[in-house]
């Protein structure tokens, strides 16, 4: 969140550090300062014994490293857009960028394998925020959204006082759920996960870009209840921010909402639009993907994908 500012503090702690996941914390940080760091991260991480769920943390660390050097070109999008994830699934799809201190936009895909429109005749595309407060990669617990396939299973309403009363949309990770649950297959035997289980959800040319494995590698590593909500945070705190008036979460998707400092009422809900559209499609049954489609330092709007929608 401070790059540079604490350099010496988390050089020293990565230095002495045997624990993975503070390891992680602190190698992240050193990367943001430059590329310095990058032979003795990997070489710590490489020396240290493996400890199950542990060692992943450490696996992507160096994996991180490694992409800095020359990252993939994202595959078609129309590709991954229009692909048959289970029949009669419903899909939505969370576009965003590699700067996640802009907000992405989530896009609706019918049962039918349409994308929803809104009232206006629209495609239907609401802002929404895959930034956590730490700005942590996503394979850290409490970090950004990580990219990848979520299983989508209804929706709920939180007691969490920050997240509101609107309804949520209730996700489970690759790992965190059973594969019979996450592939909508009641006849598979299979109870351990392996990454192939995972790569046979992706269409082709997906199937071989690693970033959308984050969520793969984030479940593996521990991370569970990663949901999509609103937000009853006052947005206020964020002024200036290139995300406000969306509020940065502890690793969920989070739209905007409006509420009332008179009655607490709701004023207005791109989350309740959301449930709606969902409503529409089909109901919150399928599968909900993040994906980032490039590093443009803007938001990304509806018309930087459109022309996908229209094929």
């Amino acid at each position: 969140t401070y790059p540079g500012i604490f350099e010496q503090q988390v050089s020293d702690l990565f230095n002495h550090t045997a624990d993975p996941l503070l390891l992680a914390i602190c190698g992240e940080y050193l990367l943001r300062i430059g590329n310095k760091y990058h032979q003795q991260i990997v070489q710590k991480c490489s020396g240290l014994p493996p400890a199950d769920s542990s060692q992943v943390h450490l696996n992507r660390l160096i994996s991180r490293v490694q992409s800095l050097s020359g990252s993939q070109p994202v595959p078609s999008l129309k590709e991954l857009l229009y692909h048959t994830y289970f029949d009669s699934a419903v899909v939505v799809f969370s576009l965003q960028r590699k700067n996640r201190n802009y907000p992405g936009i989530a896009l609706v895909r019918d049962k039918k394998g349409h994308f929803v429109k809104d009232d206006s005749g629209n495609f239907f595309a609401i802002p929404q925020l895959a930034r956590s407060i730490s700005n942590l990669p996503g394979y850290i617990s409490n970090g950004n959204t990580p990219q990848g396939i979520f299983r989508m299973y209804g929706t709920a309403v939180s007691k969490s006082n920050f997240i509101g009363p609107t309804p949520n949309i209730q996700l489970t990770m690759p790992v965190e759920a059973s594969l019979q649950h996450f592939i909508n297959d009641s006849t598979i035997t299979d109870t351990a996960w392996t990454w192939q289980h995972y790569r046979n959800l992706l269409p082709g040319n997906w199937k071989n870009f690693a970033p959308v494995y984050e969520a793969y590698f984030a479940g593996r590593a521990g991370r569970t209840e990663i949901i999509a909500h609103g937000s009853t945070v006052d947005p206020a705190y964020y002024k200036g921010q290139s995300y406000y008036p969306l509020t940065p979460t502890l690793g969920c998707l989070c739209t905007m909402e409006l509420w009332s400092g008179t009655d607490g009422k709701r004023m207005f809900s791109d989350q309740q639009r959301l449930v709606d559209a969902l409503a529409r499609a089909g109901g919150a049954n399928g599968y909900y993907l993040v994906v980032e489609i490039d590093d443009a330092q803007r938001p990304v709007e509806l018309k930087d994908v459109v022309e996908w929608l229209h094929q």
